[in-house]
């Protein structure tokens, strides 16, 4: 797409001829945007816009964490995003959150996206921009700030819901029966924040460097929306890292349930063993074969000792209860 004073321009000419046609006039610039592009079909892309073969091995093969990186005239951003996967429950091996990348080339009078992953379409950004020409007339810098603050938003969108997920399994922790709850769960909210914890950290560097260094192809009045963007991504770091230590008291706090609920077990069980140790006792020594055993022929003697067992058993019954063993 063409665009000049912020407006889209339409062409029916080819890429080349609209680059030209840029270049000639000094005027506008060209926007290109790609989905998962191969090796052949960006060797083309790449020799128009002169862009470096790394930051080229870079779009093609994904997988960068955030940066930036400037050659000659060309600014390289790399943007992990973010989208967060509904589920009914959380369980063990519930996806919370999925990534992507997009990536962009910077120039004077030209804008590539290359985005990789099934989420973070530009097309609703780039409709949003042409709704507002003013923004879009600064330049190829005003596509880099809405990319940039389309990703952030995002984290922000996935973060909210990431909230919900923690609420629940705290409230579950906290519960009456919290010490059967499988920490599993648990387990698998952190590793799933770890994944958007690398998505979004590294990208504070990045930003800063947009917001305050002086950059060629970078319109001097977007480095203050840059500024902008910047507090927005250090809002999601701080909820991040709240989480995290959220989750780090959540786990410590199931174990600690754990634990009791299982001295609580080891005390039940201690103490029917020394209620049963009683008539153990006692039928243990009349059942020795001696002759002379003391009150072995009295005819109340069965009655006294089966008496005198149930009064030791309920004596020590109802010691266990009142000190909450039982």
């Amino acid at each position: 797409m063409t665009y000049r004073d912020g407006v889209r321009i339409p062409e029916s000419v080819g890429l080349v001829d609209a680059v030209e046609r840029v270049r000639s006039r000094r005027d506008g610039f060209v926007w290109l945007g790609l989905h998962e592009p191969t090796d052949e079909e960006f060797a083309g892309i790449a020799e128009l816009f002169d862009l470096h073969p790394l930051a080229v091995e870079d779009a093609v093969e994904a997988h960068q964490r955030p940066k930036l990186e400037r050659y000659g005239e060309t600014l390289f951003a790399v943007f992990k995003t973010i989208c967060y996967v509904e589920h009914e429950e959380l369980t063990a091996t519930s996806e919370v959150v999925t990534t992507g990348e997009i990536m962009v080339f910077t120039g004077r009078d030209f804008v590539v996206t290359v985005r990789h992953g099934r989420h973070g379409s530009l097309g609703p950004l780039r409709e949003e921009l042409e709704s507002d020409p003013r923004q879009l007339a600064k330049g190829p810098s005003a596509v880099l700030h809405a990319v940039a603050d389309h990703v952030v938003d995002d984290f922000l969108t996935a973060i909210d819901a990431v909230q919900a997920d923690v609420d629940s399994v705290e409230t579950a922790v906290f519960a009456e029966d919290g010490a059967r709850l499988d920490p599993g769960r648990i387990y698998q909210l952190k590793r799933e924040l770890l994944e958007l914890k690398r998505a979004v950290v590294p990208l504070g560097r990045p930003l800063e460097e947009l917001a305050t260094r002086p950059i060629r192809v970078v319109d001097p009045e977007i480095q203050a929306y840059f500024r902008d963007v910047s507090d927005h991504l250090a809002r999601a770091t701080e909820q991040i890292a709240a989480f995290d230590e959220l989750l780090n008291s959540i786990l410590q706090a199931h174990l600690a349930q754990v634990t009791v609920a299982q001295n609580e077990d080891m005390r039940k069980i201690t103490a029917w063993a020394a209620i049963v140790a009683v008539p153990t006792m006692v039928c243990g020594v009349y059942g020795m074969n001696f002759d002379h055993m003391p009150e072995l022929g009295w005819r109340y003697g069965y009655g006294l000792v089966l008496g005198v067992i149930a009064a030791a058993c309920v004596t020590l019954y109802r010691g266990f209860r009142r000190n909450g063993w039982l």
